[in-house]
């Protein structure tokens, strides 16, 4: 029989594409809010994030457990979306370590989602693992309470990895959407200064990394999930351009990407804030990217995928964004 990997909010964006990955490979265990039928054999099984369940017996004996949960932080940073977006991650976090509790025999290894988020603002230098600065603000003290109560987590025998994943592109979900429909009206600009670097990893990297990581034994820690290769966000919209070919573009100033925010009721840190950030221990590791340029891995969202030609026709500004 293949071994059994539990991958938590496995419908979302992330947690779609990696049960599909990983479903190759083992048996995958889906746990969900709601149900949903993937196809491949891959097993649902509902939980909510908060509270034990019959669930938790899918731990017993696994391989891996890859939680993936958190409230999505597109949205406006008011309290109540604040005490959401951290409760979510440390609840499910906290939960997850009294299942591990409860087996006979615990997983071989507990990869928990993280954020590349947790890194300073950077303009002047890469941040790596070991020589990364921490940042400041909400996202940051979010990042850092969740990596805090994911590696002091009770289960000491467990091989813990926190996954710094960048921002993720493909073609189902995340950011690519609303950035296509952006530069389809015209809006393909700089954000901001440009200058901002822009660290980002293709989805089939992002699910070829987790599965890397559940079999190298040697690997434990915080692990940074970015393409190694810098951008900028100027360049990245450059890119944009070059494939979708809209009409005309438009520069996006600070004071207009505040006002869209606004509107769509999101935060302009997510576009603003400089992410320079390096995979130095996956490189170390041997770890080897598919998309290592930004110029092949939109090509094959935007264009071998179809993204451009599904929404050629669509204005609105709408588009889910997990982060």
């Amino acid at each position: 029989m293949k071994q059994k990997v539990v991958i938590t909010a496995a419908n979302g964006f992330l947690g779609k594409a990696l049960a599909m990955h990983l479903s190759a490979f083992y048996q995958v265990i889906a746990l969900v809010r709601k149900p949903v039928h993937f196809g491949n054999g891959i097993r649902t099984l509902l939980w909510d994030g908060y509270s034990l369940g019959e669930w938790a017996k899918e731990l017993d004996g696994a391989l891996a457990v890859v939680n993936l949960a958190g409230r999505s932080v597109d949205c406006r940073y008011h309290a109540d979306n604040r005490r959401a977006i951290l409760q979510s991650r440390l609840a499910s976090t906290q939960v997850i370590d009294q299942a591990i509790q409860a087996c006979k025999i615990k997983p071989e290894v507990w990869l928990n989602s993280a954020s590349a988020t947790i890194y300073r603002h950077a303009e002047d230098r890469p941040m790596t693992e070991l020589n990364g600065e921490v940042g400041h603000g909400f996202s940051v003290d979010v990042c850092r309470q969740w990596e805090q109560t994911f590696l002091n987590a009770s289960c000491h025998e467990v091989r813990k990895i926190a996954l710094r994943t960048a921002i993720v592109l493909g073609a189902d979900g995340g950011v690519m959407r609303p950035f296509e429909r952006l530069v389809r009206l015209g809006f393909g600009g700089r954000m901001g200064s440009g200058n901002q670097k822009f660290s980002w990893i293709h989805i089939q990297d992002f699910c070829r990394a987790v599965h890397f990581l559940i079999k190298q034994k040697s690997c434990e820690g915080a692990f940074n999930l970015s393409s190694p290769l810098l951008i900028s966000n100027a360049v990245f919209m450059q890119n944009m351009v070059r494939i979708l070919r809209p009409h005309f573009v438009l520069p996006n100033p600070e004071w207009l990407l505040e006002f869209g925010a606004r509107l769509i009721r999101t935060e302009t840190e997510l576009i603003l804030k400089s992410r320079w950030v390096l995979p130095e221990k996956l490189l170390k590791h041997g770890f080897q990217f598919e998309y290592k340029e930004i110029s092949s891995a939109l090509e094959s969202i935007l264009v071998n995928h179809g993204l451009h030609q599904e929404n050629s026709n669509s204005n609105s500004l709408s588009g889910e964004r997990t982060g």
